[in-house]
C-alpha cells in the first residue's frame, strides 16, 4: 500500500473515512478544511487525494469519474469530458497547462487521513 509523505503537524490530518468503503478503482468525495477532496482508492490499494473540481467543466465531479492508468500512469478521467488527471501529481493528461490539486494522504490503521494540499515543487 502506498503512503504519502505526512505533513509534519498530525492535527493538520482529517479522517476521511475506512480505506474498506473506498471501492477499488473508484473514488469517494470528502469535505477537508473547507474544500471539496477527491479521494481515490486503485487497484492495488493506493490511496490519492485530488481537488474534486474539474476545471474544463467548473464542476465538482472529480471523484465520479473512472478510475485506470495510460501506461504507468495511474490517472481519473472525469466524467464530463473524459479528461484524464494524474492521480499522482494532479496534471492533466490532455492539457499540459491544467493541473487540480493534489492533497497528502495516508492510511493509519485501515483509516484514511487527507492533509493539507500539496505545494507543486515545479511552481
Amino acid at each position: 500500500m502506498s503512503l504519502r509523505a505526512p505533513a509534519a503537524d498530525p492535527a493538520a490530518y482529517t479522517s476521511v473515512c475506512r480505506l474498506d468503503r473506498i471501492p477499488r478503482e473508484a473514488g469517494v468525495c470528502a469535505l477537508v478544511e473547507g474544500q471539496a477532496v477527491a479521494v481515490f482508492r486503485t487497484y492495488d490499494d493506493e490511496v490519492f487525494a485530488l481537488g474534486n473540481y474539474d476545471p474544463f467543466s467548473r464542476a465538482s465531479v472529480l471523484a465520479r469519474g473512472i478510475v485506470g492508468t495510460r501506461g504507468d500512469v495511474p490517472f481519473v478521467a472525469s466524467p464530463m469530458h473524459k479528461q484524464g488527471f494524474d492521480l499522482r501529481t494532479g496534471q492533466c493528461l490532455d492539457d499540459a497547462a491544467v493541473r487540480v490539486p493534489t492533497y497528502a494522504v495516508v492510511v493509519r490503521d485501515g483509516e484514511v487521513l487527507v492533509g493539507p494540499a500539496e505545494v507543486d515543487a515545479g511552481s
